[in-house]
């Protein structure tokens, strides 16, 4: 019999252990490239007055995200497939099951980003509007965006979002192996479009995210808050009417209109439970 409480906390070293070299590479990174190519002037990212809560959270989040969907993933297999016993699980998810997973790795990696995207692109708009907003509103809270603000999200937030959307397509048949080509990537472009760079990648802005794109969504509602809510495929946004990139301007005032946001992560993640 596994020793869980062990486990877990391997796991949770070993997460920990592989985001400390990643996280020193794209502040490297980054820091380079907004000294020559800043959206906006002001303070270099180190120097944020809530630069400990975006720390916080750049390290809780991962760790936190692969608790969760491991044990999502563990219960879908258990609910859906009847399936209990460890070899099995790890034998049932380790390559994917049924068509999806008899297809190339590169071909389900692309069509994990694509069927990915466009769900979260929608669930992206459901957390702009209504209950959800309090929630999705940690994120934007951020008045100095740049790389490191990438992770500030509420567990709720996370939970309803990039873990649920994973979990729905790893329970597909996916194959788990992608993750291998998939999170190294969303990792990166994750910290580039939050990133303080003016970069609009030219005629390419239809086909990835920028920085500039994405900060648009980050500025007031009447601003552009209200627009570019796909993570990696502005398509979206042009398919759905709601891109938005003026080409005479760029954007300048980051944050939302609720002055109660409180600024550590313990404040603001009781935040939504107090409105």
């Amino acid at each position: 019999m596994s020793n869980l409480p062990v486990e877990i906390v391997e796991m949770l070293g070993e997460t920990i252990t592989k985001v400390v070299p990643i996280t020193i590479a794209l502040a490297l990174v980054f820091s380079v490239l907004t000294h020559f190519w800043a959206c906006n002037d002001g303070k270099p990212w180190w120097s944020k007055r809530e630069i400990i809560t975006d720390v916080c959270y750049w390290f809780f989040v991962p760790v936190f995200a692969r608790v969760l969907r491991i044990g999502l993933l563990v219960l879908g297999a258990s609910v859906v497939f009847d399936i209990h016993n460890a070899d099995d699980l790890i034998a049932f998810y380790d390559n994917g099951h049924g068509p999806l997973s008899r297809l190339p790795l590169w071909c389900q990696a692309l069509l994990f980003l694509v069927l990915s995207d466009l769900m979260l692109y929608w669930l992206h708009r459901l957390f702009h509007g209504g209950g959800f907003w309090k929630y999705h509103a940690i994120h934007h809270s951020s008045e100095e965006l740049d790389w490191i603000s990438a992770a500030r999200f509420h567990p709720v937030n996370l939970f309803l979002g990039t873990i649920g959307v994973d979990v729905i397509l790893l329970m597909a048949g996916i194959s788990p192996n992608i993750m291998l080509w998939v999170g190294p990537f969303n990792t990166f472009h994750s910290a580039f479009v939050h990133a303080n760079l003016n970069w609009t990648l030219g005629p390419f802005k239809y086909v990835l995210a920028t920085p500039v794109f994405h900060r648009w969504h980050h500025t007031a509602a009447d601003d552009g808050g209200n627009t570019n809510f796909a993570g990696t495929f502005p398509i979206w946004d042009i398919l759905f009417g709601t891109f938005r990139m003026p080409e005479d301007r760029l954007p300048q005032v980051y944050g939302t209109d609720d002055p109660h946001i409180p600024n550590e992560i313990v404040g603001q993640l009781a935040y939504p439970f107090r409105q």
